[in-house]
C-alpha cells in the first residue's frame, strides 16, 4: 500500500478548517460569571445562631477538617427558685477546605440546621494555610445560600403537622365548650 505524500498534513488542515468555522464553547470565566445549577455545592456556610456545639459535624467528618472550640457558660435561673443551667458557647468554628472533600456529611448530620451548602466557589488562596476559613468567613457565605425549593402543593401534609393541627383543634373545641358552659347567658341573647 502506497501512501500519498503529505496526506496526514492535509487531513490535519481539514480538521483545523472545520473547527475554525464552528462556534466556540469556551467560557470567558473571569469576565462572565457561569450560570450555576440551582442548589450548587460550593462551600459550607455556618448559621452560627443554630450551632449548639454538639460536635457531631466534627466527629462525623471523614477528613477531620472541622475545628471547634467552645467553653461552658452558666446561665442564671429563668424563674426565682429555679436552678442555674450551663450551656456551650462557640469560641471557634473553622473548616480547612484544603482537606475537605465536599461530601456533605457534616451538613446531613447537623441536627440543628447550622450548616448549609453555599454556591460560592471563588475562594482560592495563594497559600494552602489560608484555606482554613474561620467562622466569620463561614457566616458571610451563609447569606449566599439560596432559599429551599418550594414544597409541592399537591404533596401530603407531614404527619407531625397534621397531628399537631388535630390536637390544636380538639383543644380549641374543648375551650370553646368550657366557655359556653360558664357563660350560658351570653349565647342566648341579652
Amino acid at each position: 500500500m502506497m501512501s500519498v505524500p503529505f496526506s496526514g498534513l492535509a487531513k490535519g488542515l481539514a480538521v483545523t478548517l472545520r473547527t475554525m468555522t464552528k462556534k466556540t464553547v469556551t467560557e470567558q470565566y473571569p469576565d462572565v460569571q457561569p450560570d450555576l445549577p440551582p442548589r450548587t455545592r460550593g462551600v459550607i456556610g455556618l448559621f452560627e445562631e443554630n450551632c449548639t456545639v454538639c460536635m457531631l459535624c466534627a466527629r462525623e467528618c471523614p477528613d477531620w477538617c472541622i475545628y471547634i472550640d467552645s467553653h461552658k457558660e452558666t446561665v442564671p435561673a429563668a424563674a426565682p427558685g429555679g436552678r442555674e443551667r450551663s450551656r456551650n458557647v462557640l469560641d471557634r468554628f473553622a473548616i480547612d477546605f484544603s482537606l475537605c472533600m465536599y461530601c456533605g456529611i457534616c451538613i446531613e448530620v447537623c441536627p440543628f440546621d447550622a450548616l448549609f451548602w453555599s454556591p460560592e466557589f471563588e475562594y482560592a488562596e495563594t497559600d494552602i494555610r489560608e484555606l482554613t476559613h474561620e467562622r466569620d468567613k463561614l457566616r458571610e457565605w451563609m447569606w449566599t445560600v439560596p432559599a429551599p425549593p418550594a414544597l409541592d402543593p399537591h404533596a401530603e401534609e407531614p404527619k407531625e403537622i397534621a397531628a399537631a393541627r388535630k390536637s390544636a383543634d380538639k383543644l380549641a373545641a374543648a375551650q370553646a365548650a368550657e366557655q359556653a358552659e360558664q357563660n350560658p347567658d351570653q349565647e342566648g341573647g341579652q
